[in-house]
Order: C-alpha cells, then structure tokens, then sequence
C-alpha cells in the first residue's frame, strides 16, 4: 500500500467537527469541588460563619466628617478659568474671554454623595491547552482545592481588575478533539488533494481563444493549493499538532468596584452628569467593613439617597458575589462522572475592607457677564474649576458643544 495514501486516509475532513469537546469523563471523586454538570446549575450558598459577622461590630469604625472650606470665587478666577478653556478649544475667539465684563458671580454649592461596594466573585471553567510536557499536575497528585480556599493577593482596594489561575490538581490529558488526535486534519481548499484546478485555462490545459498551453499552469490545467503548501492537510490549530490537550480547571478572580452615585438637586441650566466627571471637597468618610446609612444630614435627598443605596447595593450584590458581610458559596452536586465542557461554576471569596461612602461639596458658579452689549452667562464647577457655556460670543464653526 502507498504510504503517502495510508497517511492521507488518517488524516480527518473536519468541515462539519465540532469546535470544542462535547464531555470530558472524569473522575469526579478526586477532583473536589469541581463536579456538576451542565443540567445540574441550581447553586446552593452557605451563610457566612456565624463568628464572621460578630466580628463585623467590632471592625467598623466611627465615620470622620472632615473640615472643608471652598475657595470664594473672584472674577479674575473666573476670567482665567474661561480663557483657558477657550484656548483648549479649535473653534472659539479669545477676545471676547479677554474683553467681557462680568457683571455677577453667584457662588452655589451642591452635595454628591457616593456609595462604592467592592467585591470580588470567583467563576470557575474548563479550557484547554495543547500538551506541550509531560508533567501534568492531575488527581494524582492530591484533591483539588476549593475555588474559595485558593489564597491569591488582593489588588488595590476600589479599583476593577480580573486575574485567571490554575487550579491545582485539576489537569487531565485527552486526545484532541478537533482532530481525534492525529495532529492534522484534510485541507479544506483542495480537499486533500494538494493541488486545485488553474483558474486560467479552466483545467483545459491551454488558453481557449489562443489554443496554446497555459502559461499560469505550465499546461498541467492545476496549481499547488495555496491554503495548503500542496501538503493536502494542515496542522491542527487546536492543539497545534500535537495530538494531546491538557484539559484543567480554570479560576476567574474578578474584582468589582460597584458605585452608586447622587447630586443634591439644583434649578441650574446645567447638565448633571458633568459633574460626576469632577473633584469636589470632602466633607464626609466612611470607609469600613460596614457601612451604615447616613441620617440628619442637613441636606434631607442625601441622608435618603444613602439610605437606598446601602439597600440596593446589599440587595444587588450578596445574591452573586461576596460583598465582606455576607459569606456566600457555591455547593456543587455530584453527577454521573462527567463535565460538561461549556459549564461554569460561580463561587465568592473573603475579602477586607469593603465599602466606603463619602459626601463631596462641588462649587459651582454662575458667571454672568457682557459683551458687545449682550448680556452672556457661563459655569464654572469642581476643584478643578472645569467651564461650561452654550453661548459664548465668539464661535466660529457650528456644531460644537462646549464642555
């Protein structure tokens, strides 16, 4: 027998295989923690151990409010704020920031309060990657711990971040399943031929109005598979020729920063949502394992608005990740010795120093000026003492909104 046809008769047509595995047999009394299928997605968590919330008290220290004192605005802060806003813009003069004459500065001050819940949630997943070595870290080498006894290092507090890891004791080697382990599979192009018929003379061999051998084939009427080197098959991308995969248990750590948001309200013309994008004085913090809602603060909306954010962020996030003062996890049920490979588990993990809520003063200032003998008005708002206007005199181009 030809063994170049032996080799092409191996070597698998995968037009129509699947993408990845259907089941992965297991044996699922050695990798604990990890054994539901995919029919079985009903999640059970536990309570938070009942010392774990008697230790809350404990740590929750009293909130700081905090001296502050706003800068009072003079009109030649107000002069430079516009100016250099207009300079930062393409289209607007700065004769008129140079030349207006402000007539009134009316100096208000808004509360943003902020509510910020960090929590972490931990989804656990198969996935695979080609065997490259023989050491596989597998059942044999001990029980799998856990996704919520996996120590990792927590990143900066209120700052979003996700991180994968290896789940120890958890690898299994399988043949692959695109290829069934051979290592390639038939081109697609040329089915396994190797070579595809000359676009140029057809197959025919020779130029049909010239009846002279085609130059683009040489007159063979084929040309060597361009997809394919002329190979007839290809290497298998999945495990990249190497026959094997490595299957193991994948953890997915994400930490989320979850805030809730709320300005006192004002009768200004002026869009709200500028000023979440500003920094204003701190006149209140609460940083601490618990945070409790704010009450007799002398803007009513805010001790309100701290009152329902507390109420919807504990209602929101305890039912799917651990926020520090619930304890919830995942209770897997034991199958028939198979996974489903698509299948994720989500688990919680402990983590310090959870929520933080703060009272921010914003200043804002209606700037009211003249100028070629109309009268114009202008905002200035934050620390930062940002600009807004919709009407200044000298704009050159329309279409611009000035933020």
């Amino acid at each position: 027998m030809d063994p170049e046809q032996n080799e092409k008769d191996s070597i698998l047509d995968l037009e129509t295989e699947p993408e990845s595995p259907l089941t992965l047999a297991i044996d699922l009394q050695q990798l604990n923690g990890h054994e539901r299928t995919l029919q079985e997605r009903e999640e059970r968590r536990f309570p938070p151990p009942s010392d774990f919330l008697g230790d809350l008290g404990e740590q929750r220290n009293r909130p700081m409010p905090l001296e502050h004192r706003i800068p009072t605005m003079t009109e030649d802060v107000a002069r430079n704020a516009l100016v250099s806003f207009v300079n930062s813009k393409c289209c607007y003069g700065n004769k008129a920031a140079g030349e207006l004459v402000i007539q009134d500065l009316r100096q208000l001050t808004l509360y943003r309060y902020r509510l910020e819940t960090f929590n972490e949630s931990r989804l656990s997943e198969w996935t695979f990657e080609p065997l490259t070595s023989n050491l596989v870290d597998g059942p044999q080498n001990g029980t799998s711990p856990r996704p919520w006894d996996i120590k990792v290092q927590t990143p900066p507090l209120f700052q979003d971040d996700t991180r994968k890891f290896r789940i120890p004791h958890s690898s299994l080697v399988k043949a692959c399943h695109k290829c069934h382990g051979h290592g390639r599979y038939k081109c697609s192009g040329c089915q396994g031929a190797g070579w595809m018929r000359c676009v140029s003379c057809s197959g025919t061999r020779q130029r049909r109005k010239q009846q002279r051998r085609c130059q683009m084939c040489s007159g063979t009427g084929r040309k060597r598979c361009s997809t394919c080197s002329g190979r007839g098959n290809k290497t298998c991308m999945t495990c990249q020729g190497e026959r094997k995969l490595l299957h193991f248990k994948q953890l997915i750590i994400t930490w989320k920063n979850n805030v809730f948001e709320f300005v006192s309200e004002h009768q200004l013309d002026f869009p709200g949502e500028l000023l979440s994008k500003v920094n204003g004085e701190n006149v209140f913090r609460d940083e601490n394992v618990l945070v409790y809602p704010i009450i007799d603060f002398p803007k009513p909306e805010i001790s309100l608005a701290s009152q329902r954010a507390i109420a919807e962020h504990n209602a929101a996030f305890t039912a799917s990740s651990r926020i520090l003062q619930q304890n919830k996890r995942s209770l897997q049920a034991r199958s028939g010795g198979k996974i489903q490979q698509s299948r994720q588990d989500k688990y919680s993990s402990p983590l310090k120093a959870l929520s933080r809520q703060t009272i921010e003063l914003i200043p804002i200032t209606e700037v009211h000026y003249q100028y070629a003998g109309k009268t114009y008005l202008y905002f200035i708002y934050g620390l930062e003492n940002k600009v807004y206007t919709l009407d200044y005199p000298e704009r050159y181009c329309c279409g611009c909104t000035i933020i």
